[in-house]
């Protein structure tokens, strides 16, 4: 059964915003369900088919069929390897819409835990001709308030970063879904982080990543 995220970021910038959106999760009743550091390494994708020649002798069962179907089925693909705390994981999103796979708001996921390292797993990507875009290094607490998950990070590059998502097996319910978020993140006083400012954001890690990658070192891009 595949999974569409409904995913909404707002930048925060001082640590003193990101606090206050913490106060009030928990005001609210928010739980703190994780605490992590993570390691994500993105690639680019240019031969879908070789890719899934490839890979799919390294997946099993329900694994392998998502796999699949998400290549099949999606556009825009956004392939990332991640480290979070020693847990590697395999991690693809692609366009449902307008939207791009990397930041879109609704996006079809995949995720499937790998039992090698982050460096034995990106290896099986460049040999399946993925190249690195860039790597992105990410403080993570993760909450939960009803069905919604909000994530707040401390990004290399990007800083403080709160991310408000919904996951549903239907696409037909993405606008509504994307409607909830908004009225969440209204009352929480935190705003939609625009498309063109993230990409031009994403953009502007991506030529640079070396400089941040594993630091704390932010840039602003209006």
């Amino acid at each position: 059964m595949s999974q569409y995220e409904i995913e909404i970021k707002s930048l925060l910038g001082s640590s003193e915003r990101a606090e206050k959106l913490k106060d009030k999760i928990k005001e609210k009743g928010g739980v703190l369900t994780n605490s992590n550091n993570q390691l994500n390494h993105y690639f680019v994708l240019s031969d879908v088919n070789k890719f899934k020649e490839k890979f799919n002798s390294h997946l099993e069962g329900e694994d392998k069929i998502k796999f699949n179907k998400i290549l099949e089925e999606g556009s825009n693909f956004s392939v990332r390897t991640r480290d979070t705390d020693g847990k590697v994981i395999l991690v693809i999103k692609a366009s449902i819409g307008s939207d791009t796979s990397s930041n879109g708001v609704s996006r079809m996921e995949f995720e499937s835990e790998m039992k090698m390292t982050l460096d034995e797993l990106d290896k099986l990507l460049l040999d399946a001709d993925l190249e690195y875009q860039a790597k992105w290094s990410r403080e993570r607490e993760e909450y939960k308030l009803g069905g919604t998950n909000i994530c707040l990070d401390k990004n290399a590059g990007y800083g403080y970063l709160a991310e408000f998502e919904q996951v549903v097996i239907d696409r037909a319910l993405a606008d509504m879904v994307k409607k909830e978020l908004l009225g969440i993140m209204k009352d929480f006083g935190v705003e939609e982080l625009p498309q063109d400012r993230l990409e031009r954001m994403f953009a502007y890690y991506n030529k640079n990543w070396r400089d941040y990658y594993g630091t704390d070192k932010i840039f602003n891009i209006e």
